[in-house]
C-alpha cells in the first residue's frame, strides 16, 4: 500500500513541475494534507496515551481491591471459605438480604433502648426493630414525667412556630 502511494505522489510531482502556474496551488494543498496528517497523528497518540492511563488506573484499582480482600481475610482470622471470585461488598449485601435465623432475631429483639421523642419530650422504651414498650413507674414518677413532657412539648411547639415566622 505504502509503495503505491509514493509512486502516485512521484507522478503528481512530475506533472506539477511541468506546469509552472499550478505549482503554488498544489503546494498549498500539499501543506493542507500534511497538516491533516499531523492532526490525525496527534489524535491517535492522544488516544493511545489515554488508553494507557485508563489501563494503569484499572490495574491500580484491582491491586487496591486485592489488598483490601487480603487485609479483610487476615482480620477475619484467615477464613478459607471466602472465595476470591466474589467481591466482599456483594457477599455482605447477600448476607443482609438473607433471612435472619431464630437466634439472630431473638438477639435483636432482646435489645431494649431508651429513645427521646422530641415532639412530646418523652423517653420511650423501644424493643428490637421498633416495638414501643410501656414502662411501669410510680405515681410520683408518672406526674414528673408528664410535667417534663408538657414543658418539652411546649418548647417544641414554640420552636416550630418561630421557625415558620422566619420563613414567611
Amino acid at each position: 500500500m505504502g509503495k503505491e502511494k509514493s509512486k502516485s505522489k512521484k507522478k503528481r510531482r512530475s506533472s506539477d513541475d511541468s506546469s509552472g502556474s499550478t505549482s503554488s496551488s498544489s503546494d498549498s494543498s500539499q501543506e493542507k494534507k500534511k497538516l491533516r496528517k499531523l492532526k490525525k497523528k496527534l489524535k491517535r497518540e492522544k488516544k493511545k496515551t489515554e488508553k494507557a492511563l485508563k489501563k494503569k488506573l484499572k490495574e491500580e484499582i484491582k491491586k487496591l481491591k486485592k489488598t483490601r480482600r487480603s487485609s479483610s481475610r487476615s482480620i477475619d482470622g484467615g477464613k478459607d471459605e471466602v472465595s476470591s471470585d466474589i467481591p466482599i461488598e456483594l457477599m455482605e449485601k447477600s448476607k443482609a438480604m438473607a433471612p435472619m435465623t431464630k437466634e439472630e432475631w431473638e438477639k435483636k429483639q432482646s435489645v431494649v433502648r431508651r429513645v427521646l421523642d422530641e415532639e412530646t419530650g418523652r423517653y420511650r422504651l423501644i424493643k428490637g426493630d421498633g416495638e414501643v414498650l410501656e414502662e411501669i413507674v410510680s405515681r410520683d414518677r408518672h406526674k414528673q414525667i408528664n410535667r417534663e413532657a408538657t414543658t418539652a412539648d411546649g418548647n417544641f411547639f414554640q420552636k416550630q412556630t418561630v421557625d415558620k415566622q422566619f420563613f414567611k
